[in-house]
């Protein structure tokens, strides 16, 4: 299947890449390969995740972050990702905006 990061999501991996950069030396880039490399797995796993607000919710492997996503038409749409320390009430907020 097509995997189409949509330009929401592409904000939220670069607020999360602009939080970890300065944290450690390279570290903002391997947020971005680890969260890349999670999305690259719905080619496989897409539709597997629980559904959370309207969305599957696929958890990063290596940071606290959450992938949401839905499936039309035989494409893996990627709406948002976002960290999953944020309050319960923010998570939700951004997902109904979309």
């Amino acid at each position: 299947m097509k995997i189409v990061v949509l330009d929401s999501a592409k904000q939220h991996l670069i607020e999360g890449f602009s939080f970890y950069v300065p944290q450690s030396p390279g570290l903002g880039t391997y947020f971005l390969d680890s969260l890349f490399a999670d999305i690259d797995s719905l080619a496989i796993y897409a539709g597997i995740h629980g559904l959370f607000n309207g969305f599957h919710r696929c958890h990063s492997r290596r940071f606290p972050f959450a992938i949401y996503y839905l499936i039309h038409d035989g494409e893996i749409r990627v709406y948002a990702v976002l960290d999953s320390r944020r309050r319960p009430s923010f998570i939700k907020r951004t997902l109904k905006q979309l």
